[in-house]
């Protein structure tokens, strides 16, 4: 039995991976998606999150966890996994990104996603300095994040989506190839994603390269238009 952690992405919670769990658990597998602080139910007021405190709730969680994890991240919260990495390196079987940012020692997330000049998101993103945090707008879900989902999830989209914290995207990470680099890494590309593009995509696996790369033909949410397919990779690690 293999344990995953399933860590979702911007704007988004734990409900991503709600098509993904069922599967991995009937094929006799352990799956567990959280809410990062701040998102979904977890009520951290959003202008409290740091990503310090983001990143040692993973790691409490791996802890929890008898053996070893895989964790899998998505889009921005790459990033999450890579720093979870860093602290946790003997409890982490691998490290699976999912069309996510997988960025070197001592840059930020922000350094990349500015150069993905071809995504469709950015325009739609709204920035609240109150908060320290950010909302996408719902007229770019279907088209940005969905385009190859059923419409009930854009739907759904449009009531669960919240704040997310803009802190995260400017820190450094604090990567060693002692730690993080003895970890395993996979990426898994969407080939069809408008949200964070093929470009950037390959640029981050390019530089840091991985002991595998798959690819999928979907939008930016495979875990809502292919999830078998999705399983499927998952297993076959």
């Amino acid at each position: 039995m293999k344990t995953f952690i399933l860590i979702h992405g911007s704007w988004h919670s734990a409900w991503n991976w709600h098509k993904v769990i069922p599967i991995l658990e009937k094929q006799g597998d352990k799956a567990i998606a959280i809410d990062l602080p701040g998102m979904g139910r977890d009520k951290t007021p959003i202008a409290e999150v740091r990503m310090k405190d983001t990143v040692a709730k993973i790691c409490d969680l791996i802890d929890e966890q008898e053996g070893k994890v895989i964790l899998v991240g998505h889009s921005k919260n790459g990033i999450m996994i890579s720093q979870a990495a860093e602290y946790r390196p003997n409890k982490i079987e691998k490290l699976i990104y999912l069309a996510a940012y997988l960025i070197p020692n001592g840059k930020t997330q922000k350094e990349y996603s500015v150069q993905d000049t071809n995504g469709v998101l950015k325009p739609f993103v709204d920035f609240h300095p109150d908060l320290n945090a950010s909302t996408l707008q719902s007229e770019i879900y279907k088209e940005g994040l969905y385009h190859d989902c059923e419409d009930d999830i854009s739907n759904l989209a449009k009531l669960l989506l919240s704040h997310e914290s803009v802190e995260s995207g400017m820190v450094p990470l604090q990567l060693s190839e002692a730690n993080f680099g003895s970890v395993p890494k996979v990426y898994i590309a969407c080939t069809e994603d408008r949200a964070v593009t093929p470009f950037i995509q390959q640029k981050m696996y390019t530089e840091t390269p991985c002991d595998k790369v798959y690819e999928m033909a979907t939008s930016h949410s495979p875990f809502f238009s292919k999830p078998q397919e999705l399983c499927d990779i998952l297993c076959d690690l």
